[in-house]
C-alpha cells in the first residue's frame, strides 16, 4: 500500500507542481506515448538481453513485492519457533519419530499447525535438511553450519536478482531518455524550414524524452529497485532464525535455549516479546500432551 501511496506522491508533485507553474501538460501528453515506446521498448529490449527468460519471469513475479511489502509478519516469527520447538523437542525424546515429519513434511502433522510455513518450499527444505543432517552424526557441527551458511548465501544472492536487474535497467534509462531526445532533435533537424512556433513544439517534444528517461529512472525505476532490495532482505531474517535455532541444537543447548537464541536474533519490530513466546509454547505444550 505504501508504495502505491508513494507513486502518487511522486505523480502528483511532479506534474502537479510543473502544472501550477505554468507548463502546459498537452507537449508532455502528446509526446509520450512515441517517447515511451522509444524509451520503454529500448529498456525492456535491453533488459531481455541481459538476463535469460527465468530471471525476467522472476523478476516479473518479485516486483510485487514492492507492494505487498514483506512475507513474513511478527507472527509467523513466533509460529516459526513454536514450530523449531515441536520438532527439536521431539528429535531429542524420540528421533526415529521424528523422520515421519522431516521425510514427508507436506503430510506432517506439525508441520500443519502453522499452514504459512509449510506452504513456503524454502523454509521447510532448509529445517527438514537440516534435520535430517543433524541425525547422520557429524563429527563436528562446524560442517553443517558451513553448508548452512553457503545454502543461505547462494540463496540470497539469487534472490537480489530481481533487484540487481532494476537497478540495472535504472541505471541505463536516462542514457535511452537521451537516445530519444537525439532522435527527437534529429526529427527538428529535417524540418528546420518551419515557423519558430512549430519547430519549439518539436524541440519541447525531444526534450520529454531526456524527461522521461531521468523521471524514471530516478521516480519509479530505481526506487522499487531499492524497495525490493530491502523486502527480499528483510524476508532472509526468517531463514536466517531457522539457522540460528538449528545451530543451537547442533551444540546441544537446551531446547528452550535454542529458541531464545533464535529469539534473540530476530529484528526488533518482528520479534516476539518473551512473554509472548512462553505462552505460546505452554500452548503447544498442552496440545502435546
Amino acid at each position: 500500500m505504501i508504495g502505491i501511496v508513494g507513486i502518487v506522491v511522486i505523480f502528483v508533485m511532479v506534474f502537479g507542481g510543473f502544472a501550477m507553474s505554468g507548463g502546459k501538460l498537452d507537449v508532455i501528453l502528446e509526446a509520450l506515448p512515441h517517447e515511451l515506446i522509444v524509451i520503454g521498448g529500448a529498456a525492456i529490449g535491453a533488459f531481455l538481453l541481459s538476463n535469460d527468460l527465468g530471471a525476467a519471469k522472476h523478476s516479473l513475479k518479485d516486483m510485487g513485492k514492492v507492494f505487498r511489502g514483506v512475507a513474513w509478519k511478527p507472527t509467523d516469527y513466533r509460529d516459526l519457533l513454536c514450530l523449531l520447538f515441536e520438532l527439536i523437542r521431539l528429535a531429542r525424546q524420540n528421533p526415529v519419530g521424528l523422520e515421519e515429519h522431516i521425510e514427508r513434511p507436506a503430510d506432517s502433522a506439525i508441520f500443519a499447525r502453522y499452514p504459512r510455513i509449510q506452504a513456503d518450499r524454502e523454509a521447510v527444505e532448509l529445517i527438514c535438511d537440516t534435520l535430517r543432517s543433524a541425525s547422520m552424526n557429524y563429527d563436528d557441527p562446524h560442517q553443517v553450519e558451513d553448508v548452512l551458511d553457503k545454502r543461505m548465501e547462494t540463496r540470497l544472492h539469487h534472490a537480489l536478482h530481481s533487484s540487481h536487474a532494476l537497478q540495472s535497467m535504472a541505471d541505463a534509462l536516462p542514457a535511452l531518455g537521451i537516445v530519444a531526445a537525439v532522435l527527437g532533435v534529429i526529427k527538428t533537424m529535417g524540418s528546420i524550414d518551419q515557423p519558430p512556433e512549430i519547430l519549439g513544439k518539436m524541440i519541447g517534444s525531444a526534450l520529454v524524452g531526456t524527461f522521461m528517461g531521468v523521471f524514471l529512472a530516478y521516480g519509479i525505476v530505481g526506487p522499487c529497485g531499492t524497495r525490493l532490495k530491502t523486502v527480499i532482505e528483510e524476508d532472509a531474517h526468517f531463514y536466517q532464525l531457522i539457522r540460528e535455532v538449528l545451530v543451537a541444537n547442533l551444540y546441544n543447548h537446551p531446547t528452550n535455549i535454542c529458541i531464545e537464541v533464535g529469539r534473540q536474533n530476530a529484528p526488533n519490530h518482528v520479534r516476539p516479546s518473551f512473554f509472548d513466546l512462553e505462552e505460546a509454547l505452554r500452548a503447544v505444550k498442552q496440545e502435546a500432551a
